[in-house]
């Protein structure tokens, strides 16, 4: 563990983590590498908080392939990053009994990768891809007869020494996860049986989810300060367990204390430039560029090169939440700025 000098200051704390945007959704390395967020994952359909009309259908799907003694059919599970569709990919696998593979589709290059991937399957097994909107043609197309008919119809050779092979392979689950669901190809998209959207949290879910990690990792965090944290964590519980960890941080290394109240949340979240709507010092340029552009419908490009920001990630990453509060408007001839936003920008302090 690495050893923090005492005479850090409130001021110099947000920038050791400058590099990361804490709204962000994206998932960082170290979350993946994070113990405490891994063992603290629900291992049955009944821990796992919220999407109770997701879990509902999945239920039922569920017992009735076990019932059968089958594999349940291919499920395609999609929605904003950060909801929880690798935990309900593994929850998948726990409640058939049975191990969940996971492969990332950006990393299944080649033809063989995914040829690889599927022969090392057993039977009733759960395969997650996840991005598979990021499959490239060739390997979508091996995955056609893999899904329909459990197996595989390869080309051997070139030309005149070509010769097709078939394989069978066992009868396994496909679990495909995507963040852009009109991104996967129709013939892709009607092989799975079971197609679910994963909806953004409540706040009262959110706020249970703050709550039972907080006990986890032995943190007293008071009723309504959990209550702020959820309110801007955008619905998503990767960001409301990013902050919370980062109210931590801020807890233990500049008040020496492991108890959160709502004061002590204010004050660590603006060390970060989070201010009570959960809008970032990225969220306010945004909304300021509009603001000095007298509010005329403006251009998504433009924005980003006014911002020096990347068009698509101010698009995916910044705009749902802006447009989910009611402060922006997505037009045909540009973005505006609504009333709400107008009177929000105007009252902040371009010193934040």
């Amino acid at each position: 563990m690495a050893i923090i000098s005492s005479n850090i200051d409130d001021s110099d704390f947000s920038l050791r983590k400058k590099e990361l945007r804490l709204v962000d959704s994206k998932i960082i390395p170290e979350e993946k590498k994070n113990n405490n967020l891994n063992s603290a994952r629900p291992v049955s359909l009944k821990e796992f908080i919220g999407q109770e009309q997701l879990k509902s259908s999945l239920r039922i799907a569920i017992d009735a392939s076990n019932y059968r003694k089958e594999p349940l059919e291919h499920t395609l599970l999609y929605g904003q990053p950060g909801l929880g569709k690798t935990t309900l990919a593994f929850l998948i696998a726990n409640e058939m009994n049975t191990k969940c593979r996971i492969a990332s589709a950006p990393a299944i290059e080649r033809p063989r990768d995914i040829v690889g991937l599927l022969l090392g399957l057993k039977e009733g097994e759960v395969l997650f891809i996840d991005e598979i909107h990021r499959l490239n043609k060739l390997t979508e197309e091996l995955l056609y007869s893999a899904m329909e008919d459990f197996r595989l119809d390869l080309t051997m050779g070139a030309n005149r020494g070509a010769r097709c092979r078939t394989i069978n392979l066992p009868r396994f689950t496909l679990i495909g996860a995507t963040t852009k669901l009109a991104s996967i190809s129709a013939p892709l998209r009607d092989r799975f049986g079971i197609s679910q959207k994963i909806e953004f949290y409540t706040n009262d879910e959110l706020k249970q989810i703050i709550v039972n990690f907080a006990k986890f990792i032995n943190l007293n965090v008071d009723d309504e300060a959990s209550h702020d944290l959820s309110k801007i964590s955008r619905g998503t519980p990767r960001i409301a367990l990013r902050l919370l960890r980062r109210v931590r941080d801020y807890a233990q290394v500049i008040k020496k204390t492991n108890v959160i109240s709502t004061n002590l949340v204010k004050k660590a979240l603006n060390s970060y430039q989070i201010d009570e709507n959960g809008l970032d010092s990225l969220d306010r340029q945004y909304l300021s560029f509009l603001n000095l552009n007298k509010n005329n419908p403006t251009g998504l490009d433009s924005i980003a090169a006014g911002l020096g920001d990347d068009s698509s990630m101010l698009e995916f990453l910044v705009e749902p939440y802006l447009i989910q509060i009611g402060f922006l408007m997505r037009t045909p001839r540009g973005r505006l700025l609504t009333d709400l936003g107008k009177k929000y920008i105007d009252k902040k302090n371009d010193n934040f």
